[in-house]
């Protein structure tokens, strides 16, 4: 991805963990790299397709210079996220924030924090055979559009299926969304649990019935597992109610670990149940 850069931005701002230096102030320096796309930019000539380096310093010295944080951590974690919620052709940055003047009582150059951040492609299945079905999943995709740390991008048709995994109940109402986040997986997984819960979602029986069923099917191509989340979603090339609705979304798109695309995994499951 091309790169849009800002080496020493000096900044006077008023963070710190001690009294003084809320009240003095002192000068920091910004180290910050923007991965976006510039071809377009470059064969039009156009600032309208990219994004102004000028204009993002001085919002960089508003985020620094609006409130006071005691850390630097802080400091740099809100003005990256405001960064990438206020320009859209930014997909990634790495930010750093030095503070040259740091109080500790031995020769030193700068302290600093770097981070990277980013949106982050996911795709959420979600699912309901309770109660007012699609009142609760138009209420959670109303609520993940609503937040700003989410870039809703398309949802798929709604379909009817009929229970999986072995246990008597209704048919249930299911589909897929794309979208961009900045939540890291364990928070994207923290909010759509806050959703199921606030639908009255309760995990009683395994498979069993639900208000509100929302899974983290991919995120970026990232393989991961732990004690609370797998990923790519450990089953879902066996569920014919999230690889119908994946292949209309992106039927091109691969799966990490089993090498094949949604079209394809679709097509060897409905071959595997003939």
């Amino acid at each position: 991805m091309d790169e849009i850069r800002i080496d020493n931005l000096e900044v006077f701002a008023h963070h710190g963990v001690f009294a003084q230096e809320k009240e003095q102030g002192q000068r920091f320096y910004v180290n910050a790299i923007l991965y976006t796309d510039l071809r377009l930019a470059g064969i039009r000539d156009d600032l309208n397709v990219s994004t102004h380096y000028g204009d993002v310093s001085l919002f960089i010295e508003k985020q620094l210079t609006e409130r006071t944080y005691d850390l630097i951590e802080a400091a740099a974690e809100a003005a990256a996220q405001a960064i990438l919620l206020h320009y859209p052709l930014v997909r990634e940055l790495d930010f750093e924030l030095r503070k040259p003047h740091a109080p500790i009582p031995m020769q030193f150059e700068s302290v600093s924090v770097k981070i990277h951040r980013g949106w982050h492609q996911v795709y959420i299945a979600f699912g309901s055979n309770l109660g007012d079905r699609r009142g609760y999943i138009d209420g959670a995709i109303r609520a993940l559009k609503e937040d700003v740390h989410n870039r809703v991008e398309k949802v798929s048709d709604i379909l009817e299926t009929k229970p999986y995994g072995g246990v008597e109940q209704e048919d249930f109402l299911n589909g897929v969304l794309k979208m961009d986040t900045l939540y890291t997986p364990h928070e994207l997984l923290d909010k759509l649990h806050e959703l199921e819960q606030a639908a009255g979602r309760e995990r009683k029986i395994h498979w069993g019935p639900r208000t509100l069923d929302l899974d983290i099917l991919f995120y970026d191509k990232l393989v991961y597992e732990d004690k609370d989340l797998i990923l790519p979603h450990a089953d879902l090339q066996n569920r014919d109610f999230v690889l119908r609705p994946m292949a209309e979304l992106a039927p091109w798109y691969r799966h990490p670990l089993l090498h094949k695309t949604m079209e394809e995994l679709l097509t060897a499951l409905e071959e595997k149940g003939r």
